[in-house]
């Protein structure tokens, strides 16, 4: 696969829907971005928070920005609040660096996009895009184990 379709963003939507519903988390809001950081798909589930789309999209985007998980993006801010905070400035306040974004990559380790999950703990979210990605026979880099 040498990039995203349609029809695989909506496929790892459902898969990451999925897996929600079988660990019980809260209502997920999933975004599916392209290598380009373009929206291919976004779902919300009944019962998900207003602000919750702006925060998946802004875990996938920031994966995509920096080429890794938004794990490592959370590390950054604790670490380098001054660069994420100029990251944000740069991307117009696109960047959320907490857990639940991850990139997705083909079986040569080419970025294809990311999955942004908002709506569970950080860690719940990040767990159900690693197991969206990979129902999908692709590679989840989540950048860190969670």
């Amino acid at each position: 696969m040498s990039a995203l379709t349609l029809n695989v963003a909506v496929n790892l939507t459902s898969q990451a829907i999925s897996a929600g519903r079988a660990v019980s988390a809260a209502p997920l809001t999933i975004a599916v971005l392209d290598a380009g950081g373009h929206l291919l798909s976004l779902q919300r589930e009944d019962g998900a928070s207003l602000l919750r789309p702006q925060i998946a999209i802004g875990k996938a985007w920031g994966a995509i920005a920096l080429g890794k998980g938004s794990r490592l993006l959370a590390l950054d801010a604790q670490q380098r609040p001054a660069f994420i905070a100029a990251l944000n400035s740069l991307g117009q306040g696109s960047v959320v660096p907490a857990p639940g974004g991850v990139l997705i990559r083909d079986q040569d380790g080419k970025v294809l996009g990311a999955v942004g999950i908002s709506g569970d703990l950080s860690d719940v979210d990040e767990q159900c895009a690693i197991s969206a990605i990979e129902a999908l026979g692709l590679r989840a880099d989540a950048g860190v184990s969670a």
